[in-house]
């Protein structure tokens, strides 16, 4: 059931990333995550409202804001780091982070079986070859920082969502969420004070950049229930199962983003992806069978 989960939430992960990606062609990377994280906040008060989750909030406290800043960085640095470079060399950066957790749930003693092992290493493999490496990639310099920025921020976000879910998924969720919008409207406050200051009446108002219209409206309600339930089942997953197992297979989001890609953008799946796919299945595969 652990694993389930974790392929669940890479699968929606996955989902939000290529709405995400899609919808910061047109809009500020910064925008988008703003107002996905207003959807995302929307879901999980709903959540805590049902379930009556609100005595678990001050429990997780630090644990919460450290996932949600990092979770944050991650965000807004991968979809920069998207709109500046090439996919094929920032998206196998950025899904080095599952590394992060890996590390963290062995170092707490996590004792996978041999076959499980064998099955961490193929699915890492598989992750980053179907995220389309281009090893002749012109990319800059600063996307690929962004990148390893992101990537390192996604898994320090991870590790802490398992953590703080040990006590309340929907609890750690929400602090996050709340600590990303807290981040973004200082950003907007900065953009406005910015903006007025500068005074240029060529420069695009600050209400034509921050507001969105009705597609886009839907677009990042749907990222931010895909990002959100992603979230919660890789939260409840890690209770049920090794971090550095369920780590691995909630990692597996760029496969669900190819997948997207082909399917909807009629995007040809390069041999390189296609094996990495095989290649995170199986490792799957083993992860379960061990």
């Amino acid at each position: 059931m652990a694993v389930l989960l974790a392929l669940l939430s890479s699968a929606m992960w996955g989902t939000s990333d290529f709405l995400g990606g899609n919808l910061s062609r047109r809009k500020s990377p910064y925008v988008v995550v703003g107002w996905s994280e207003v959807a995302g906040l929307g879901f999980v008060l709903i959540a805590c409202l049902a379930g009556n989750r609100w005595d678990a909030w001050p429990i997780i406290g630090w644990t919460g804001v450290i996932a949600g800043v990092t979770g944050y960085i991650g965000l807004v640095t991968f979809y920069t780091a998207l709109s500046r470079g090439t996919m094929g060399v920032v998206a196998p950066i950025t899904s080095l982070g599952v590394i992060v957790p890996v590390a963290v749930g062995l170092g707490q003693g996590d004792q996978p079986t041999g076959l499980q092992e064998l099955g961490i290493v193929v699915a890492l493999i598989g992750i980053v070859l179907a995220s389309g490496p281009e090893i002749r990639g012109g990319t800059g310099l600063l996307p690929v920082v962004l990148a390893l920025t992101a990537a390192l921020s996604f898994g320090i976000a991870v590790t802490y969502i398992a953590k703080g879910s040990q006590t309340d998924a929907f609890a750690t969720l929400g602090i996050m969420r709340v600590v990303a919008l807290g981040i973004s409207g200082v950003l907007l406050i900065v953009t406005i004070v910015r903006h007025r200051l500068r005074a240029n009446p060529d420069a695009p108002s600050v209400r034509s950049t921050v507001l969105l219209d009705r597609r886009a409206v839907w677009t990042v309600i749907a990222i931010g229930f895909f990002d959100m339930s992603a979230n919660v089942m890789f939260g409840v997953s890690s209770t049920l199962g090794l971090l550095s197992i369920v780590a691995v297979a909630g990692s597996l989001y760029p496969v669900a983003t190819v997948i997207l890609a082909g399917t909807v953008l009629k995007e040809r799946l390069a041999t390189i992806e296609k094996v990495g796919v095989a290649l995170a299945l199986t490792g799957v595969a083993l992860i379960s069978l061990g």
